[in-house]
C-alpha cells in the first residue's frame, strides 16, 4: 500500500499494512505481546492520556512507529528486533513500560533498541546545534547501534511525509532543516539513495515552496519533450548495444528537485539554463568477473557516437565511494548541442545504488576515509562470509566509533567537543580562558559539580564563576587539554611575576627607608644565601610573607659587612682585601648631556637602573617609574619585556648623546682557579686602566675555584669590552662575563 493511502492517525489502517509487510519478520504470539502490552498500559491510565501522550504535532506517535517499521520491512529488509522495538517505543515514552520490563518480556537486545531511540530522542528535545558534525556524531554516540540511526533515517522520512500542509510551520520548517542537515547526509552514508533524494526533495519543498513548485512545473510542462528527446538518444545507443552483444536496460532518469535547485544556486542560473535535467543509466546484465570490461566496453560505444567531456568523466569503477557506490559516469553532447549524463553500471552495482544498505551488505566494500566510513566497511568485510541475516550480526557491533571523545552542551543548546577524560575545568577553558580562570565549579543537568568532574556525553554544563578566584597549581592535575594547561601555566605565571615586582617594591622602599643603596651583586648573595633558586621565587616569599624585608635587609648587610673585613693571611682568593683608590671615590656623577631623553631633550634627571647598571653605548630607553623619575634601562634588561608588555605608555626613547666623559658602574662576574694571586693580577690590569677604576670586589671561593663580583668604573661600554678581554687573558682565569 503506498504510503499516501493511509491517513494519519489511521492506526487499525496502518496496523493492517505493517502486519502484511512484516509477515516473514513476525509472528502472531509477537503480535499479541505487543497488543497485550499496550492494552495493559491504556486500562491503567485516565481517558484522554493514553498511549498518544508522545503525539507529535498531533500525528500519533504510535501511528508513525507502525508506519516506520511497514517502510523498513519495504525498503531495508530489517530483523524481527526492529520491527519489536519501534512498535513498543511510543510505549515506553508514554511511561507504559520500563526497560526492565521491555528485557523480562521480549529480549535485551529490544531493550537496548529502545534504549538507543530513547537517547536520540532525549537528546533530540534540545533543539539546539543540529546543524552541525558534532551533533551527528554524538547521536551517533549515544545509539550504540547502527540499527538505531536506520530506524530514525526512516522515522523522519515517515514524519515528513505526514506534515505536508501542517498547520505549524514552525515546526515543518524546523523539521525539514534537521532532515536535510542530519538524516539525509546520513542516509546517502549509508547507502541508503532513494530515503536521501525523498527528504532532500520535501525539505525543499517544506523550506522554499515557490521554488520547489516552481521546477517541478517547469519539469512537468517539458515532460513530453524530455521524453522525446530522451528516446532520440537512446535509440542509437540501443541498436549499437544490441550489435555488440551485449545484455542490457537502459533508463532516462530525472534529475531530483533538490539536486536541480542546488545546481541553480552553485551555477547561479536559472531552471531555464539546467539543460542536464535527465540522465540515462544502462545497466548492464553481466557477471561479476567480467562487469568491468563490459562497462568500459559500453562506454567505448556511447563515446563513439557522442562527443564526450573528458572534465566530467568520473570513474567509480577502479575506485569505488566509500560507502560502496560504483559506476561509471561520462557526460556526453547529444542531438541539439545539449550535454547529458550517461552512468553506465552492472545489475549489481545498480541493486547497491537503488536499494542502499541491506544491498551493500552483500558485497565486499572498499577502505574508507573516515572512522563511520571504516566502520561500515568493517560490518561489510564481516557479513560477506555469513549466511547469517545482516541485522542479526549487527546487534554484536558496538558503535565505538567516538569512544575517545565527549559531546557536551551548553545550556543555550551549542554543541562542543573534548577529549574523553575532560573535566568541567576543561569545558571552562575551551569556552573561554577568562571563563576558567574564574570557575569555581558548575551545574550539570541541573546538579552541582565540582571542578575536576568527568564530562559524559550528552552533559548539559553551565559554568559558575567568581571574580574572587585564580587558577592553582593543583589544576593542572584536573585538565587533560592543552589549552587549559596553557592557560593555567601562563596564568600562574603572569600572578606570579606580578606578586614579586610588588614585592621587590616593598622590599626597596624598605632599603630606602633605611637609607641603604643595594648593591645587585650583594642582593644576588643575599638571596642564594637563603636558599632560593631564582629571583621570582625570593620576591614570591616576601609576598607570601614568608620573608620578612627587614630579615633579607640585616642579612644583606652582614655579607655585606664580611666583604669589607679585613682578610687573614691565607692564600685563598676569597680571602684577597681590596682597598679603593682615593680618586674612584666618586666617580658616578653623571654630565647633564650624555643622554638625549625623548625628542631631542638634554639635561633632564634621570637615574641609571640598579637591575641592568646601563652605560655608555649599550641599547637603552628610558620608563618613568611610580614615584615619577625617570630610570634608564638597558633594551636587553631581564625587567624590559616586563615594561613594555605591561607599561608601554611610560617608555621613552632614549640614545647616547655622543659624548662619555663619565663612569658608568657595572659588575663582572669572574670565576678562576683558587689563587689569591689570580686576583691581585685582574685588579692590576684594571689599576692600570685610564678610563676604568675598580669600585668594590667580592669573593667566594668553593672546591678549588673562586667566583668574584667585580664592581667597576668605565666610560664606555667599548672599553668595559675591552677590560673583559685583557682579564680573560689572566692565567687560571676560566670565565668573565658582564652580570648586569
Amino acid at each position: 500500500m503506498p504510503h499516501n493511502a493511509i491517513k494519519n492517525n489511521d492506526i487499525p489502517a496502518a496496523l493492517r499494512h505493517l502486519l502484511r509487510q512484516a509477515a516473514s519478520l513476525t509472528n502472531p504470539a509477537d503480535v499479541a505481546a505487543i497488543k497485550a502490552a499496550y492494552k495493559t498500559y491504556d486500562s491503567a491510565t485516565p481517558e484522554g492520556e493514553g498511549s498518544n501522550a508522545s503525539d507529535i504535532g498531533g500525528i500519533s506517535r504510535v501511528w508513525i512507529s507502525m508506519m516506520t517499521a511497514a517502510e523498513l520491512c519495504r525498503n531495508i529488509a530489517p530483523d524481527r528486533n526492529m520491527v519489536i522495538a519501534i512498535l513498543l517505543f511510543p510505549l515506553f515514552q508514554a511511561g507504559g513500560i520500563s526497560l526492565e520490563k521491555l528485557r523480562e518480556d521480549f529480549d535485551d537486545d529490544i531493550a537496548t533498541l529502545v534504549e538507543g531511540l530513547k537517547n536520540i530522542q532525549e537528546l533530540y528535545d534540545r533543539h539546539g546545534a543540529i546543524a552541525t558534525e558534532n551533533f551527528r556524531n554524538l547521536m551517533l554516540t549515544l545509539a550504540r547501534d547502527i540499527r538505531v540511526i536506520i530506524i530514525m533515517i526512516v522515522d523522519r522520512l515517515v514524519v515528513m511525509r505526514a506534515i505536508n500542509h501542517h498547520p505549524d510551520q514552525s515546526m515543518v520548517h524546523q523539521t525539514a532543516m534537521e532532515a536535510s542537515y542530519l538524516y539525509a547526509p546520513l542516509a546517502h552514508r549509508l547507502g541508503l539513495y532513494k530515503i536521501k533524494g525523498e527528504l532532500e526533495d520535501m525539505s525543499l519543498k517544506y523550506t522554499n515552496r515557490d521554488m520547489f513548485t516552481r521546477i517541478a512545473g517547469k519539469l512537468n510542462a517539458t515532460k513530453r519533450s524530455r521524453d522525446a528527446y530522451i528516446e532520440s538518444f537512446i535509440k542509437p545507443v540501443r541498436d549499437a548495444l544490441i550489435r555488440a552483444g551485449l545484455k542490457f536496460e537502459i533508463k532516462g532518469r530525472t534529475k531530483s528537485i533538490y539536486s536541480i535547485w542546488n545546481k541553480m544556486m552553485k551555477q547561479h542560473n536559472d531552471v531555464e539554463q539546467i539543460y542536464d535535467l535527465f540522465a540515462i543509466r544502462i545497466i548492464l546484465d553481466v557477471d561479476r568477473e567480467h562487469e568491468r570490461s563490459e562497462c568500459w566496453l559500453a562506454y567505448s560505444i556511447v563515446t563513439d557516437m557522442y562527443q564526450p567531456n573528458p572534465s566530467r568523466l568520473k570513474d567509480w569503477l577502479s575506485v569505488p565511494k566509500s560507502n560502496g557506490y560504483e559506476s561509471l559516469h561520462i557526460t556526453v553532447l547529444g542531438p541539439q548541442d545539449k550535454w547529458v549524463e550517461v552512468q553506465i553500471r552492472s545489475r549489481r552495482m545498480d541493486e547497491i545504488a537503488e536499494t542502499g544498505i541491506a544491498a551493500h551488505w552483500k558485497y565486499k566494500g572498499i577502505k574508507s576515509e573516515n572512522d563511520l566510513d571504516t566502520w561500515m566497511n568493517h560490518v561489510r568485510d564481516i557479513l560477506e562470509d555469513t549466511e547469517s541475516s545482516p541485522m542479526t550480526l549487527m546487534k554484536n557491533l558496538n558503535m565505538d566509533l567516538y569512544s575517545k571523545e565527549v559531546f557536551v552542551f551548553t545550556p543555550k543548546g551549542d554543541l562542543y567537543k573534548l577529549p574523553l577524560g575532560a573535566s568541567l575545568l576543561d569545558f571552562a577553558f575551551l569556552i573561554h580562558s577568562r571563563l576558567g580562570c574564574t570557575c569555581v565549579g558548575g551545574r550539570v543537568d541541573g546538579r552541582s559539580v565540582k571542578l575536576n568532574y568527568k564530562l559524559r556525553s550528552g552533559d548539559t554544563v553551565e559554568i559558575l564563576t567568581s571574580s574572587t578566584q585564580q587558577p592553582k597549581i593543583d589544576w593542572l592535575s584536573m585538565v587533560v587539554t592543552s589549552k587549559a594547561r596553557n592557560k593555567i601555566r601562563q596564568t600562574i605565571n603572569e600572578i606570579n611575576n606580578r606578586r614579586a615586582e610588588l614585592a621587590k617594591e616593598l622590599l626597596q622602599r624598605r632599603f630606602k627607608n633605611r637609607k641603604i643603596e643595594p648593591d645587585e651583586s650583594s642582593l644576588m648573595k643575599t638571596i642564594k644565601k637563603l636558599g632560593y633558586k631564582t629571583v621570582t621565587e625570593f620576591y614570591n616569599a616576601i609576598a607570601d610573607t614568608q620573608l620578612e624585608p627587614n630579615d633579607v635587609i640585616d642579612l644583606y648587610l652582614q655579607i655585606n659587612a664580611a666583604v669589607e673585613s679585613p682578610a687573614a693571611e691565607v692564600r685563598s682568593a676569597e680571602e684577597f682585601v681590596f682597598q679603593q683608590p682615593a680618586d674612584a671615590a666618586d666617580s658616578s656623577g653623571q654630565s647633564d648631556d650624555v643622554l638625549v631623553i625623548g625628542d631631542g631633550v638634554k639635561g633632564v634627571n634621570y637615574k641609571l637602573a640598579k637591575c641592568c647598571n646601563p652605560i655608555f653605548g649599550d641599547d637603552v630607553f628610558g620608563f618613568i617609574s611610580s614615584e615619577g623619575v625617570i630610570k634608564i634601562h638597558r633594551t636587553s634588561c631581564p625587567n624590559a619585556p616586563h615594561i613594555f608588555e605591561k607599561y608601554p605608555y611610560r617608555t621613552i626613547a632614549t640614545r647616547w648623546s655622543g659624548k662619555a666623559g663619565s663612569h658608568f658602574v657595572s659588575t663582572l662576574s669572574v670565576v678562576g682557579t683558587d689563587d689569591i694571586g689570580i686576583v691581585t693580577n685582574i685588579t692590576s690590569i684594571i689599576s692600570k686602566e685610564s678610563r676604568a677604576s675598580l669600585r668594590s670586589i667580592s669573593i667566594d671561593s668553593h672546591d678549588g675555584l673562586f667566583h668574584g663580583y667585580l664592581v667597576v668604573g668605565v666610560e664606555s661600554k667599548k672599553i668595559l669590552e675591552d677590560l673583559i678581554k685583557k682579564i680573560q687573558t689572566v692565567k687560571g682565569v676560566k670565565n668573565v662575563q658582564r652580570t648586569n
